[in-house]
Order: structure tokens, then sequence, then C-alpha cells
């Protein structure tokens, strides 16, 4: 017969959480780093992420953490299509355009684009594009929940992973 295990005294909560204590702990949570690119009657615009997973494959759907206070923020809702473009370790300079504050014109020239069935750009050379219509969303915090529908898999190369680690990156 199977016992159920017995737990000694709960482990003891910091209550409320810090901000400083989250990201501790979020730091060790590896993340595939990404570049989410959109374009659209908006414009063009793009930024590095890790906020970024799947959410059901029926219909295939990502979702996106973006920050309101982001300089994409409004581009990215008004063209309502995104690109999430997985990165290899190849990309680490790439990433490092994306996630500062390179002119967007720059952060593109870095790189080989292709338009993707939604109009946002592809990387040509990424691990995997997923190309996608934002489909719902919702406010938490700071950020927006973006909901992707996936409407364009662009199968790119195959090569080490580029993640995001204790705060550097990591080859998988």
């Amino acid at each position: 017969m199977n016992s159920i295990p017995s737990f000694n005294a709960p482990l003891e909560a910091i209550a409320p959480i810090s901000r400083e204590a989250f990201r501790d702990g979020m730091a060790k949570m590896a993340a595939a780093v990404n570049i989410i690119t959109t374009d659209g009657p908006a414009g063009r615009a793009g930024f590095a992420a890790t906020a970024v997973c799947s959410v059901t494959d029926s219909p295939a759907t990502l979702l996106i953490c973006l920050n309101r206070t982001a300089s994409v923020f409004d581009t990215v809702m008004q063209n309502a299509v995104v690109c999430v473009n997985v990165l290899s370790s190849e990309h680490e300079a790439l990433s490092g355009l994306f996630g500062g504050k390179t002119p967007v014109d720059e952060r593109f020239a870095a790189a080989e684009w292709e338009a993707g069935v939604t109009g946002a750009p592809v990387l040509k050379d990424a691990l995997v594009s997923f190309d996608c219509r934002i489909t719902e969303q919702c406010d938490i915090g700071t950020h927006r929940v973006l909901y992707c529908t996936v409407e364009g898999i662009h199968d790119g190369q195959d090569a080490e992973a580029l993640l995001y680690y204790r705060r550097s990156y990591q080859r998988v």
C-alpha cells in the first residue's frame, strides 16, 4: 500500500515578495532568447524578449509579455502582428542590438529578413520563427500579455540555442 508522504512545517514565505527577490528568483529560470518583430501601418519595430511561451497547439498560440512603457509598445499594438524569432548562439550580438537603445533601422540592418505571411519580419537564420496575429490581450502590472495565434512557421537552421540564465547568455 502506498502511503502519502508527510511534510514538516511549511517553508517560511517572505511577505510581501520584493521586486528584487522575484527578479533574483527569475534569474535562475533559463529562457530562450527571442527577437519579436512587427511591421505594418504603424511601421517596423522589434525587441528582444525571453517572456515567451506556448499556450496551446489547437489553435497554435503563443504568449508574449510586453512592457507597456517599451518604445515599441504602440507600434506592436497598432500593427497587431508579430513574429517570434527564436535565436541561435550565433545571434548574441543581434539580441544586444534589439535589447538596447539602438535605432530601429540599425537593428534590422544587422541581419537578413523576409516578410512573413502577416507582414512581420522573419529572421532568415533563426532556429524557428512563429509568424502571428495578436488575437487577445490583458494587462497585468507593468506588462500587457499578448496571446498570438500562429499563422506561419519558418523552420530555420539547426544550431545551438541561445538562452538567458543568471543574467547572462548561455548556449545549449
